[in-house]
Formats: structure tokens, C-alpha cells, sequence
């Protein structure tokens, strides 16, 4: 299939957008098109030139498959702003030989989507062409606009590409939903945005390829992290650090990290998540919970999220400090602490940071325990350099036909059955000793309790 655009195909009727072809290579004004930003600019002109969703545009994806034979469906692409909504529509607006419709839902209404559809019959009927009508935030019509599309999206007439950042299943009616085949595309990864960056930097006809930028690769590094996800984001930071940077002689531009983090209005802080700052600071944030100094503890956990660092990752280590270092002084820390795990996946960031600052205050201010730590350790050091220990005969499963014949689960004492739910009985063939409840907290009565079994022994 060609990959040729037919620039009479591609309409535009997006608020303040200039009417020309998505396209420079087509017959457009060359100083219009130098007027728009660099994010618009560098939109993918195929599909080896879009960055990230590997999952639904990866080789021999379906997605892939339809976009390359000319087969598309409706499609509602959702997910944050920045990652290639708008960009996979004009990829496929610049693939499709189908005639192209771009509207956007905070400007449009009712009679416009009408002319459209009246407009795609025409074609289809004239010259047997499909029209591709694009809705970018579709979220924001309402349910009667939605219904308008609903009768000609089912007959395949116009085909709609509707661009949301919210849940389809929540803010589309389940209709139009069911008429569409539901994508979500996921936030951009730094590589993919340094690569971005990078060609933008090298493209002479659509990106700053004919400026001189000497771009510093910590600068790079630093926007794409920064932008967290999002290449628009990304690309008018560089283009706005670009314009504005210091020129040195021979009209060199400079692009380094102190014009980066002006550009983008955030400051760059050591944090590499694999070498030894990602690992210094991580290991200062679960210290400081060890040490109950809640304020350092989300000091740190500031710093981390400041710079990029994933929710889940920092769930994961309050769960660790609420297991290792509080155990059973307070047994609801290890509550609170997944609690915030699950919550934080669920609604993500920036939110997210609220649950995990409350689990983390309440670990680091928590009564302190490794008692369940030790003892686990001690067990582990005694499986693995003493002589493994073999099931007594009066603990083993008797459930199975046979095992009385076999002396299975005989002489076995039924706890419930005895005063206080408690008998005294051997649970291993040798006496072990691993668990020394502390004193502190919750734990003082677990001590308490067991001493009082141990007395009645």
C-alpha cells in the first residue's frame, strides 16, 4: 500500500488550526507550516515513525495489521495527554485511503456531526470512499451528541477515531463504546521521549535540524524524565529551551541542563534509577521509618516522587518497613501499609501520594519490632545448616483413606478441645526457639500470652 497522502482527503475543522494538509511534504505553505509548534510538527508520518505502544502497534499486532491493509474499525484511544492520541489518527489519516475528518468536541455540536455524516454518505455513494471522522476529547459531548454518531458508526460510515484521557467505560454511553474497538495507550517511557527528542533535533525539514543546537545529553535525559510520559510536553520544552538558549560564536546554540530545567520550570534532582543516588535514597527513606523520624521519611519520599519514581515501588518498601521493623508492636501498620499499596495503584498519581505518606507517617511513628524479622531468619539459618526436621507422626495428614493404618495424625491433641483452646504437645520432633517477642506495643501482650501457655506446660 502506498504510503502517499492524498492532501485533498484531509480536513480540518478544529478551532484556530490553520486549513492546511496534515502533512509538509504536500502543497502547503512552507512559512505557515514553520509557524506551528515543534509537538505538532514532528507528528508521525507513519507507523516506524511513532514512539512507544508496542502493545497494540509492536509488529504483527492487529492494530498494526488493520492500520497496513486499509481495515480499520472505530477506535476510541484513551489515556493521558502527550502519548500519541492525536498522532496515531494522523498516522493513519496519512496510511488510510479514506477520506479524513478532524473535529474537536469542545468546539463542535450537533449540526456539524450532522453535515459531516451527510457529507461521508455523499462520498460513499459518489466514489464508494469511507470517510475517517476524528473526535478529539469525545468525552465532552454529550449523550445526545454521542447518539447522533451511533446509526452511521455501526454502518461503518463515517469511522470513528474518538480521543479521550478519561475511561471510556465511564464517560462514552456504552453503545457507542460496544460499536468500537477500545485501546488504551500507556504513558511514554523516557527512552521513547529521548528518542523523540533526538530526532527532532536532526530533522532539517520538520524539527531543529537546521539550527546549530548543541544538545547536552544530561539536558536530554533530564526533559524526557521530567515531561513524565508525555512527548508534547517534552518537545515544547526543547523547543522553547532551544530558542531562547545563549548562542555561543558561529551561531551554535547551547542546550544544557540549567536551560532544560528553565524551559520545563522543574528542577533537576540526582536521582538515577540505577545507580546509587535511586539506591542512597531509598535506603534513607526506609532508615527514616526504622527510626521513627516521620518527617525525614517523607522528606525523602518527596524527593522520589519528584523525580519520577514509580508509586508501586515505594507501596512496596512501607509494606517491607511495616513487616520488618514495626511486626507485631502494631500488626495494623502491615494493614495500612497494603492498604495504601492497593489504593495507590487504583487512583495513581498524583494522588497516589496521599495513601502512601499516610502509611509511611504512621510506620515511622509506629512501635518498633523485629522480633518476626529474627525469627524467620534464625528458622531459614536452621533449615539450611542443621538436620532437616521430619513431621511427627501425630501431625500428619490422616484425612486420606488409609493413613490409621498408617499411624497417621495419632495421638494428635485437638487445641478446642482443651480449657483456654491451648494443650500442651510437641509441634516439632526437637524444641526450636526462634520467635522472642519484644516488650514494646502490641507485642508486650503477645510475650504476655505466651509466657502464660509456657507456664502451663
Amino acid at each position: 500500500m502506498s504510503l502517499m497522502v492524498h492532501s485533498h482527503q484531509i480536513q480540518r475543522h478544529s478551532a484556530g488550526i490553520l486549513p492546511m494538509d496534515l502533512f509538509p511534504q504536500q502543497d502547503i505553505n512552507k512559512e505557515n507550516f514553520k509557524r506551528l509548534p515543534l509537538a505538532v510538527r514532528m507528528r508521525p508520518q507513519n507507523l516506524d515513525e511513532f514512539a512507544g505502544q508496542e502493545h497494540i502497534l509492536g509488529k504483527g499486532k492487529i492494530l498494526r495489521r488493520a492500520i497496513e491493509a486499509d481495515k480499520i474499525t472505530s477506535l476510541i484511544l484513551y489515556g493521558p495527554p502527550g502519548i500519541g492520541k492525536t498522532s496515531l489518527a494522523w498516522c493513519i489519516a496519512n496510511l488510510t485511503k479514506s477520506h479524513y475528518v478532524a473535529i474537536n468536541a469542545t468546539t463542535s455540536n450537533v449540526e456539524e456531526l450532522r453535515k459531516v455524516i451527510a457529507q461521508a454518505k455523499i462520498r460513499q455513494s459518489n466514489s464508494g470512499q469511507k470517510t475517517i471522522l476524528f473526535i478529539d476529547e469525545i468525552h465532552r459531548f454529550n449523550k445526545a451528541q454521542q447518539d447522533v454518531l451511533m446509526p452511521d458508526i455501526e454502518e461503518g460510515n463515517p469511522i470513528l477515531i474518538g480521543a479521550t484521557i478519561h475511561n471510556p467505560f465511564f464517560s462514552i454511553v456504552s453503545a457507542l463504546v460496544s460499536r468500537s474497538l477500545v485501546l488504551e495507550l500507556k504513558p511514554l517511557s523516557a527512552n521513547d521521549i529521548v528518542k523523540i527528542l533526538s530526532a527532532s533535533l536532526k530533522d532539517k525539514e520538520r524539527g531543529l535540524g537546521n539550527l546549530k543546537v548543541k544538545a547536552d545529553k544530561k539536558a536530554v535525559n533530564f526533559l524526557a524524565k521530567a515531561s513524565e510520559g508525555d512527548a508534547r510536553r517534552a518537545l515544547s520544552a526543547l523547543e522553547l529551551g532551544v530558542l531562547t538558549a545563549s548562542v555561543e560564536q558561529g551561531g551554535r546554540i547551547v542546550f544544557d541542563l540549567d536551560t532544560a530545567q528553565g524551559s520545563i520550570q522543574k528542577k533537576a534532582i540526582l536521582y538515577d534509577h540505577d545507580e546509587d543516588a535511586h539506591y542512597d535514597t531509598i535506603s534513607a527513606f526506609i532508615k527514616s521509618m526504622r527510626g521513627s523520624d516521620p518527617d525525614a521519611a517523607i522528606y525523602w519520599m518527596a524527593k522520589m516522587l519528584y523525580a519520577g519514581e514509580e508509586a508501586r515501588f515505594i507501596a512496596r518498601r512501607i509494606c517491607i518497613a511495616a513487616a520488618e521493623d514495626v511486626g507485631n508492636a502494631d500488626p495494623l501498620a502491615l494493614v495500612l501499609a497494603n492498604s495504601a499499596l492497593q489504593v495507590a495503584e487504583f487512583i495513581g498519581l498524583p494522588e497516589a501520594r496521599i495513601p502512601l505518606a499516610q502509611a509511611a507517617i504512621y510506620v515511622a511513628c509506629a512501635p518498633k519490632s523485629n522480633a518476626s524479622y529474627l525469627a524467620i531468619e534464625k528458622a531459614q539459618q536452621d533449615v539450611e545448616k542443621n538436620r532437616t526436621q521430619g513431621v511427627p507422626q501425630h501431625l500428619k495428614d490422616a484425612s486420606y483413606s488409609g493413613a490409621e493404618k498408617l499411624g497417621r495424625g495419632k495421638g494428635y491433641k485437638y487445641a478446642h478441645d482443651y480449657p483456654g483452646h491451648f494443650v500442651k504437645q510437641k509441634y516439632t520432633t526437637r524444641k526450636v526457639v526462634y520467635y522472642e517477642p519484644t516488650e514494646i506495643g502490641y507485642e508486650a501482650k503477645i510475650k504476655q500470652r505466651l509466657e502464660k501457655l509456657k507456664a502451663r506446660e
